[in-house]
């Protein structure tokens, strides 16, 4: 029997509201699993929110309420994303979860026993925001202040516990290098290498109670509070039950982990040294997506240039949303967004190529056969090339390949001409037989296209099948599946100004 499949998403800090970034974790995995799961395999799907640190202990301070409270009330909206994207997860974590803090310092101790946890005094800079720690060149390769954050560096000294990160530098080289667990794409696992040429260093992996308060206790020294990272990291198997529940070595090692470029260095880094202290198996593959640019530019909150993606779903759904941001966004690199790009791509390719096609070839099928589709023999197009890049973890490409389908069925039928053959009908006694067989085609075609976007834009699929797959158009159809919308661009339809 085939062993289950796991699919792991990183887990967001509660303190702000989700960004793009975030959907397009959850929309990657989920189209993953979904193609998974179409093939007939068993997955498990993690999604959670990482609810511990000082970053969530200071906004609880400014909000006047306890942390405890102040993460029950935010994590909620990254479980309202999930819905809105249609993410069709099994298992959602919370780091405040008793069982995970429980297991936490199950691994702590572990990791104490074998010698990988020693005591030892930290000097140097730290940035609140990343919750990280920072060598002293990195502080000054960015002038004393994190770039991402915009705010200066920490300097701390204090006493901490610390993680033998480096004994397993030469293991985690060769296990990237060998593809034994991979990094897509090739680029990220070079600039890793890169990173790690001289060797991991050991990093702190807690900090004093009284400078982080809330956080999970270090066992057997209560002055010390556990580190964030190795808390946030332990959930990708605390959540499928380790260590008490036996069920979760049917899932792990994960077949893949989704992670945006800025935190690989921990999920490829600190992640497989924990792992190999604790004698486990390593995850197969780390999918490293890019960065989502607003017109070329970083969205940052300094700039105010964020792009909520509840703003976008709700104005233009979900599978819109999910198309632009795996089809344009390019899954291994990282892409642009303008409303303009955006309504352009929702307009052209999601209106007319696809949305049009299905509506006519349904209106031609009610006009010309009383919506009877007659004999329509599942179409077999080459499949290799989309499979291809589905595996390839190139979801982009995949969608390339699904629109040569739609961009040929538009323009076979636009050479055929059914209406043409439909006016034939009562002087040629073979125009009927040639029109059904048009018509079928042109269904079967459609119905392996619903087949395709199925992982990716599954309310779509699921509105072709039920359109044809009975064999029978309904007479009363649906609104089109993407109706014109111009609420950035300029609507060609209005009146021209004199």
């Amino acid at each position: 029997m085939a062993k289950k499949l796991y699919v792991c998403t990183a887990i967001p800090y509660v303190n702000g509201t989700p960004h793009i970034g975030h959907a397009l974790d959850y929309s990657l995995a989920d189209s993953w699993a979904r193609y998974q799961r179409q093939n007939g395999r068993d997955v498990r799907f993690q999604v959670g929110t990482d609810e511990h640190g000082n970053k969530i202990a200071a906004k609880a301070a400014e909000n006047n309420m306890e942390p405890q409270a102040y993460v029950d009330s935010m994590y909620g909206n990254f479980a309202s994303l999930m819905k809105a994207l249609n993410v069709e997860y099994t298992d959602f974590i919370r780091t405040t979860d008793g069982h995970h803090k429980g297991a936490v310092q199950y691994i702590w101790q572990q990791l104490m026993q074998k010698g990988y946890l020693y005591k030892g005094v930290y000097e140097g800079w730290y940035c609140q925001g990343c919750e990280n720690f920072v060598t002293d060149k990195e502080a000054t390769e960015n002038n004393g202040s994190c770039p991402d954050h915009q705010a200066p560096y920490q300097r701390l000294s204090e006493e901490n516990y610390y993680f033998k990160t480096g004994a397993f530098s030469d293991k985690i080289r060769e296990v990237i290098e060998t593809g034994r667990m991979k990094i897509v794409p090739e680029f990220r696992k070079n600039e890793f290498l890169e990173l790690i040429k001289d060797g991991l260093q050991d990093v702190s992996v807690s900090r004093p109670r009284k400078n982080l308060s809330w956080g999970v206790s270090v066992p057997g020294d209560d002055t010390q509070v556990m580190y964030v990272w190795l808390d946030a990291l332990s959930n990708y198997i605390t959540v499928l039950g380790y260590p008490d529940n036996p069920a979760w070595q049917e899932y792990w090692p994960a077949d893949l982990q989704v992670i945006g470029k800025d935190i690989l260095r921990f999920h490829a880094g600190i992640w497989p040294a924990m792992l190999m202290g604790l004698e486990l198996s390593l995850p197969k593959v780390l999918l490293v997506h890019g960065f989502v640019n607003v017109g070329g530019t970083k969205m940052s909150k300094s700039l105010g240039n964020g792009v909520s993606p509840t703003e976008v779903i709700t104005q233009y759904g979900t599978d819109a949303f999910r198309y632009y941001f795996m089809r344009h966004i390019p899954t291994q690199e990282d892409g642009d967004f303008t409303w303009e790009k955006f309504e352009t791509a929702y307009n052209t390719e999601l209106g007319n190529d696809l949305g049009n096609l299905v509506q006519r070839v349904a209106a031609m099928i009610t006009r010309y056969q009383a919506g009877v589709i007659g004999d329509a023999p599942r179409a077999e197009h080459d499949m290799g090339p989309y499979r291809k890049a589905v595996e390839d973890l190139e979801f982009n490409k995949a969608f390339d390949e699904t629109w040569v389908m739609v961009r040929s069925l538009n323009q076979y039928l636009e050479h055929v001409k059914p209406w043409e053959i439909a006016k034939q009908r009562e002087k040629d006694a073979e125009a009927a037989g040639h029109l059904e067989e048009v018509l079928a085609h042109a269904v079967s075609t459609l119905l392996q296209i619903a087949d395709l976007l199925t992982p990716f834009m599954p309310a779509t699929a699921d509105a072709i099948r039920n359109l044809f797959e009975s064999g029978v158009v309904p007479s009363e159809q649906a609104s089109p599946l993407f109706p014109k919308l111009y609420l950035h661009t300029p609507d060609p339809r209005a009146p021209k100004a004199n």
